[in-house]
């Protein structure tokens, strides 16, 4: 990022500025997971892990976590744009359930202009699996993928994004109030649309990869 605004910058000058400002790089712990080969019986993985998109609106991925926020549990359902990891469309909610992820596939779809010949890949959570959010896959004319059972490698770049909010953004004690987790989540969004650089767009955010 440094780079790109014009500053002549290499690994050891990076690590000195680091050390005058009290910055330490954190590492998350490796895990392990099991091989899963088990695809959904209502979509197959037809993405199958082929993260690398050459146009805007032809994949979209999405997933939801969870935030502790304050007296109970705020659910994130997130949309995004494979092409230049973009955030186009997101929802939150006390209720992880098909509403969530309703609502957030309909701000995306909205906002990015209904696009044809769409794919949408999650995982097979109920939510997405649903009846009520089937329909409105069908609605929309959108193609739908699922990863494989257990199989959280199948969306990787959501669960990256999940990891760089909560490691990179989300304050360590948790939020106070579900209002100020929402103002918060919406604040990170802008941030990473439009000011975080991202290593697939060659440290640029998304929003300016897009455009260029």
């Amino acid at each position: 990022m440094l780079k790109l605004q014009g500053e002549p910058v290499g690994r050891y000058k990076a690590a000195s500025l680091m050390k005058e400002a009290g910055l330490v790089s954190k590492q998350q712990k490796k895990h392990r997971y099991r091989i899963a080969k088990e695809e959904s019986v209502i979509a197959e993985n037809s993405l199958a892990r082929q993260f690398n998109v050459t146009q805007a609106n032809a994949v979209w991925c999405g997933d939801v976590t969870y935030v502790w926020s304050g007296w109970d549990w705020l659910y994130l359902a997130v949309v995004l744009d494979l092409y230049k990891r973009r955030v186009v469309g997101w929802a939150c909610s006390k209720s992880p359930n098909s509403q969530l992820t309703i609502q957030a596939l309909r701000m995306a779809f909205e906002s990015r202009g209904r696009p044809s010949q769409l794919m949408f890949h999650s995982d097979q959570g109920c939510h997405y699996t649903s009846k009520a959010f089937r329909q409105q896959l069908w609605c929309y004319q959108i193609t739908q993928s699922m990863s494989r059972r257990g199989n959280c490698w199948d969306n990787a770049v959501m669960e990256r994004f999940f990891r760089s909010y909560k490691t990179e953004w989300m304050p360590g004690n948790a939020y106070s109030s579900f209002a100020e987790a929402e103002i918060d989540i919406a604040q990170y969004m802008k941030h990473y649309n439009y000011e975080r650089g991202h290593s697939y767009n060659g440290y640029r955010c998304p929003a300016l990869a897009e455009a260029a």
